[in-house]
Order: structure tokens, then C-alpha cells, then sequence
């Protein structure tokens, strides 16, 4: 009886573990792993802050009050007195607008300091706003918290104020000492701003931005550094808001220095041999200037819509400058069109005209059913769910959205690649009913096409990549229709 038992269980027990060794229609079953990113990649606080496409300066300080872009550093601190201050007002604002994180000038080049610094007496504690016992850079970020907006500081290396600015040691020591008050005592930054400006009078000035930036690391982990050379984000090389038709998030940091009027192009463009992940910012103000003027305006609506097809149509972030007015306030007509801005925006985008439509493609990875396949470009969850084509397919590369027997009109065409994985495109093309309408370069987290104001009518619309480092992972695309935009309108 144990023998006739024991010989079933024994066979039983051998089929089991011989089944786990080699798995019945193993290879059949076995998942398509993703390819193998094209490095560098960006960090996960870059991916963050490349998502939030566009977010605010506000330019406030003794300028204000002097209608002048440059202070001259001989201000009288009693000339700061917003009496109706309430950044509360500012983020309301900005987050109407759709704005997650915001950026405050705590010091521009007038030296004047919108906190009391213990080491310097040209700061709000001596001017008579709420009697010296004010600090504009707490109440920005505590306005910041409550909204729900992140909050970045932009701190000038150059001081037209301070005795020490052209003794390299003593004005850095005095700097360093700054930036650690202002990661100190105010709670997590996301994003501090720095720029490599200087003084006629101190040509050589050497600022020593490696330290700083080591300080700043040490202190919050997390937060981006922009400068010329990052660490974290770049400057897009000019304060038009416009970035290179190629915009690369790639460059090598050893090519680059801060305040270096030479590599102005490169900045622009980036590099696709690039070793570090330095994404671009591009500056650019709502008004004329940098700091409230009450002679001026805001730009037009299709000023701004150009704007955002130039810096977020072009892989970049958009940071828009919008100046609190000599009460402390974001003035009327900047906020009525900055409501238009972000309004005309969601009228836009909102709706891809394209998302119930049928994607076909020239291959895919892994075969039908291995999660690569075309219909990813229509997925919301654009980051890391993408087309991806088979790495043997020697011939073109393409997607073609089908529009249906009716077709449809649009004017935007939206790419948006992979990023996680690397930037990869070199050169696209776009075809329509098979007329080509686009010859391009790079795409980056996100390149729009703008194709006139009538557009076109279609059923059939080719993205057709040309040329990449390694296999082009495509995340999302959309058709769109802009209402707004009119270039020529005066």
C-alpha cells in the first residue's frame, strides 16, 4: 500500500518542479521588454518640472517704485512701500492661469533684499512697509503653500549695492551666506534661479557658482538649479521666449559657462551628442519690461499663443514674467489676459480631435498584443506608454492616424516622445492626405506644429520619422484647432 501511494506523489512532485524549470509555451508567453534608454536621462525632478510647461516670475523690488528695469544701488530703502501687498492675490492669479510653481526676485541687481538678511541693512527691515517688520519672500511662500503653487527664488550674483561686490572672497562669503538664509528659513524651493550678470565696475568678478550650487544641493536635495549651465535647467539663450526650430534637452556641460555671450546659439539649441540632460527654460516677460511700468500693456493674446508655440511647442518650459504693481498687487489687465492665455490654451488642447480615430504604423515592437502598438499615442498617460517600432524594421518609421470617410479640419499638430527613455528624433516629417506639410528636426517632451490659420481638412495624417539616435519612441499625438492665433495681427 505505501509503495502504490508513494510512486504517484513522487511523479506528481517531478511534473511540478519540471514544469517551473521549463514552462509549457514559455517563449510564447513571455513579455516584450521596453528598449534600452538612450542616455542621459533626465532626473525625476526634471520629468516634474518639464511637465508643468509653463510657470511664472514676478519681477518686484525697489524697481517698482522707481519705474526702472535696473536699480542703481543707491535706492533709500523708504521708497518700498506696497500699501495694499497680498501675494495672495498673486497666486489666485496664477493658478487661474494654470500655474504650478512660481518664481519671486528675493534680490535683484539693485541689492535691495525683500527679506531682512542679517547681513545687510538694505532690505525691507529698513523701509516702512508694516514699520521694518515686513518679509515679502515669508509671505510669498506661505500665499504659495496655501494656493497650492510651488515657490522658486531668484537671488542676482551681481549687487550694485553691497561694498563688497569686486572683492571676489568677501562678496561670495556674503552671497553663500544669503542663499543659505533663504533655504533655511523658508521651507522647501523648488526652482533657484541664477544668472552670470555683472557690473562694469567689476568686469572680473568671479562668482563661484560650483559652491553655491553644492550649498544649495546640500541643503534641499530636490530642487532645480537653473543657470546658463544648469545644473538643472538651462537658459534658452534669449528673452524672447523662443526657442532654436532644433532644441536638443541634451548638451555637455564642460562646453559651457555661465555669462558666456558665445554660446548663446548653443543654448538655443542644444546638442545631440550632449552627455548631461539640461533641459531649456525660456524666459520672457508679459509687458515691455521686466517690472511694472504703469505706461505699459500687456502683450496680445496672439503674442502670447506664439510665445507658447515657440517654448513649450518647442521642448521647452515657458516662464512668464508677470509684475506685481507698485501696491503689491498683479495689475487688471495682466490678469484678464493671462485668463485669456490659459482659457484659449484649454479651448485648444483640451480635445484631441484624433483621440477616437484609428493608428496604424509601419511596425511594432514585439509583435500585436506586446503593449508598443501605434494605439499608445491616443493614451493620455503620454510618458511612459508609447509606440515603439521593431528594431529590425530597416525601412521608414512611421504612424498614420486615419480620420474616417468625413475627415477633419485642424491647424496644430502635436508630437510628444518618450522622454523618460532619452530624446531620440533627429528629423520628422508630416504628411496630410500624402502632402508633406512639415520637414523638422527634434521633438522632445513636446513639439506643435502650427499649419496657418484656415488648416487643413484631412482623413489621413503620416508622422513619419526620418532620423534617430537609436529607435523612435513616440508617446503621444494629436490634432488640434486654434481659433486665435493670427500672427500679422498688429
Amino acid at each position: 500500500m505505501v509503495v502504490n501511494i508513494c510512486i504517484p506523489l513522487f511523479c506528481l512532485l517531478f511534473i511540478h518542479i519540471f514544469s517551473h524549470i521549463i514552462p509549457t509555451n514559455s517563449l510564447k508567453n513571455s513579455a516584450t521588454p521596453p528598449p534600452l534608454p538612450i542616455l542621459p536621462l533626465p532626473s525625476y525632478s526634471q520629468l516634474k518640472w518639464q511637465q508643468r510647461e509653463i510657470i511664472m516670475f514676478f519681477h518686484f523690488g525697489v524697481n517698482t517704485f522707481t519705474d526702472s528695469e535696473w536699480g542703481t544701488g543707491k535706492e533709500s530703502p523708504s521708497i518700498f512701500n506696497p500699501t495694499r501687498l497680498n501675494p495672495d492675490q498673486w497666486f489666485r492669479v496664477a493658478a487661474e492661469a494654470g500655474i504650478s510653481l512660481a518664481i519671486l526676485t528675493a534680490k535683484h541687481h539693485d541689492g535691495f533684499c525683500l527679506w531682512p538678511s542679517k547681513y545687510t541693512d538694505h532690505s525691507v527691515a529698513k523701509s516702512p512697509w508694516k514699520d521694518g517688520h515686513g518679509d515679502v519672500v515669508q509671505e510669498f511662500v506661505s500665499a504659495a503653500k496655501r494656493n497650492g503653487i510651488d515657490a522658486g527664488l531668484y537671488l542676482s550674483p551681481w549687487d550694485r549695492h553691497d561694498k563688497r561686490y569686486g572683492n571676489e572672497k568677501k562678496y561670495n562669503e556674503y552671497y553663500l551666506a544669503q542663499l543659505q538664509e533663504l533655504l533655511t528659513r523658508y521651507g522647501g524651493i523648488r526652482e533657484i534661479w541664477f544668472d552670470g550678470a555683472k557690473g562694469s565696475n567689476a568686469p572680473n568678478m568671479s562668482y563661484y557658482f560650483w559652491d553655491w550650487f553644492a550649498m544649495v544641493k546640500e541643503l534641499q536635495s530636490s530642487i532645480n538649479i537653473f543657470s546658463d549651465a544648469g545644473p538643472d535647467v538651462r537658459w534658452v539663450g534669449n528673452e524672447k521666449g523662443f526657442a532654436g526650430n532644433t532644441c536638443w534637452s541634451t548638451v555637455n556641460r564642460t562646453s559651457m559657462s555661465i555669462g558666456n555671450a558665445s554660446i548663446v546659439e548653443y543654448l538655443n539649441t542644444g546638442d545631440p551628442k550632449g552627455t548631461d540632460w539640461l533641459p531649456p527654460e525660456c524666459d520672457v516677460s508679459i509687458r515691455p519690461g521686466w517690472f511694472w511700468h504703469k505706461s505699459e500693456e500687456p502683450k496680445k493674446l496672439s503674442e502670447l499663443l506664439q510665445i507658447y508655440y515657440n517654448s513649450v511647442g518647442r521642448n521647452c518650459v515657458l516662464l512668464l514674467n508677470v509684475p506685481p504693481n507698485s501696491n503689491g498687487l498683479i495689475s487688471e489687465n495682466d490678469s484678464k489676459r493671462l485668463t485669456e492665455f490659459r482659457n484659449a490654451i484649454n479651448t485648444i488642447f483640451t480635445h484631441n480631435l484624433a483621440e477616437n480615430c484609428l493608428v496604424k504604423a509601419s511596425s511594432q515592437r514585439g509583435g500585436k498584443g506586446s503593449g508598443f502598438g501605434p494605439e499608445n499615442v491616443l493614451d493620455p498617460d503620454h510618458l511612459w506608454t508609447y509606440w515603439a517600432p521593431n528594431e529590425d524594421d530597416k525601412k521608414d518609421k512611421w504612424i498614420e492616424i486615419r480620420l474616417g470617410n468625413q475627415g477633419l479640419r485642424f491647424n496644430v499638430i502635436m508630437i510628444q516622445e518618450a522622454i523618460g527613455l532619452g530624446q531620440r528624433i533627429q528629423r520628422h516629417e508630416i504628411y496630410v492626405d500624402g502632402k508633406r506639410v512639415v520637414s523638422g528636426t527634434t521633438v522632445g517632451y513636446k513639439r506643435l506644429h502650427w499649419l496657418g490659420v484656415e488648416g487643413v481638412y484631412a482623413k489621413r495624417v503620416k508622422i513619419k520619422v526620418v532620423k534617430s539616435r537609436d529607435l523612435p519612441l513616440i508617446s503621444s499625438a494629436g490634432l488640434y484647432f486654434d481659433p486665435y492665433l493670427h500672427p500679422n495681427e498688429s
